[in-house]
């Protein structure tokens, strides 16, 4: 074979080996990388009622809503009051000492839909006498401030004034939302809120909601 003939067959092999590595570059990878999940969603409750303590419910001795020093300031003239407020509802406006002048507010408990935020209840999912008969009777009074001005998103709740006092203090066995679509999200919030602080269930209100998630 001719030098011309190697220097062909050479550059041939060449142009072989280059258009195969660009073709590797453009392809999809066998194994792409997983998708992030995404970020900033909105807290969904757990279903894990297996994770809950059984456990006959404590006395109201020495209860006192003051116990649960709540709607504390976050800053800014804003109290816990006026952030879920300005969180939950929609085109909300508040004032200078941050005050909601304006916004709708659909209560999920019952659906009803308020215009004045002064007419709007914060709830707390899991109650603070609830919470106490569970066991918050043991905690401090910064521990049962913390738990009375929870911000994480599921354990206040803006809603209508009459399904708040419906519902008192009471645990899902004894009252549940008139809405029964919400059903399944507010077991799933109240066993993530017991779960998060350590707070025991008795055993009327784990079967409640395990009916409850029956409905997921």
């Amino acid at each position: 074979m001719n030098r011309a003939a190697v220097t062909s067959l050479v550059v041939f092999l060449l142009l072989v080996a280059v258009g195969w590595y660009l073709t590797k570059l453009q392809s999809p990878q066998e194994n792409p990388p997983a998708t992030p999940a995404p970020t900033g969603s909105a807290p969904t409750g757990s279903s894990d009622l297996a994770a809950l303590v059984i456990a006959p419910e404590g006395k109201m001795a020495g209860y006192s809503r003051d116990r649960f020093p709540h709607w504390a300031s976050q800053g800014n003239s804003c109290d816990t009051r006026e952030i879920v407020l300005q969180r939950q509802g929609v085109d909300v406006k508040s004032d200078k000492d941050c005050k909601a002048t304006s916004g709708t507010w659909t209560s999920a408990y019952d659906g009803v839909v308020i215009k004045d935020g002064g007419e709007v209840d914060i709830d707390h999912t899991v109650p603070l006498a609830e919470a106490w008969r569970s066991g918050a009777d043991k905690w401090t009074d910064e521990q049962r401030k913390a738990f009375a001005n929870d911000l994480g998103g599921i354990q206040l709740i803006a809603v209508t004034a009459k399904s708040n006092r419906s519902k008192g203090d009471q645990d899902p066995a004894k009252w549940k939302p008139p809405v029964a679509a919400y059903g399944c999200t507010y077991a799933r919030h109240w066993i993530a809120v017991k779960i998060n602080y350590k707070l025991t269930a008795d055993q009327a209100e784990h079967d409640a909601l395990a009916g409850l998630l029956a409905t997921c």
